[in-house]
């Protein structure tokens, strides 16, 4: 029995909800987003609720009916409020900023690395050593911010580099004499 799968999404107000076979669209205020639900699992809208159901009683149909509802979850979630990641970044000369649709990071390398900002996803450099990321998916922010932090993960000994603003950052002593 899923403990995920069994809670019914609750839809807040402003967020339309539409089941068509297996095709699950959310549309709201920051946007439309779709889910195509596997076979294993029957979505259901029951006012205002959208209920989730393994097909079967076989083990795959059981794992998709936690992983269905989850998904709905964030669509529902990201649509009517959106997914925010932070990120910060330390060093000396490092720095970050919005150039159009692009994001200008300079991060110690003997060029600045562009990165292509996607459709749907709002990118703000407040400081040039913070950037905000938000939009309505959250796969697709996190996927963004984990790229972002794969240029120039932090590093131990001196704490450099670009990292989540909720990260805590394990620091080793450096040589001794």
């Amino acid at each position: 029995m899923s403990r995920v799968g069994k809670n019914p999404v609750t839809v807040p107000d402003g967020v339309d909800i539409a089941v068509v076979g297996h095709r699950v669209t959310a549309k709201g205020k920051l946007g439309e987003l779709a889910y195509e639900a596997t076979d294993d699992v029957v979505v259901a809208v029951q006012d205002k609720l959208v209920v989730v159901t393994p097909a079967s009683q076989s083990k795959r149909s059981r794992s998709m009916w936690g992983t269905a509802r989850a998904r709905i979850q964030n669509m529902v979630t990201g649509v009517s409020e959106g997914f925010t990641r932070e990120l910060q970044i330390n060093g000396v000369g490092y720095r970050a900023a919005v150039q159009g649709d692009k994001l200008s990071l300079q991060l110690g390398f003997s060029h600045d690395v562009n990165y292509p900002i996607p459709k749907g996803i709002t990118v703000k450099c407040e400081k040039p050593t913070s950037i905000l990321i938000s939009g309505a998916d959250k796969q697709q922010v996190g996927q963004m911010a984990a790229e972002i932090r794969a240029y120039r993960p932090p590093e131990p000994y001196k704490g450099k580099g670009v990292k989540y603003l909720e990260e805590t950052i394990v620091r080793k002593e450096g040589k001794k004499k």
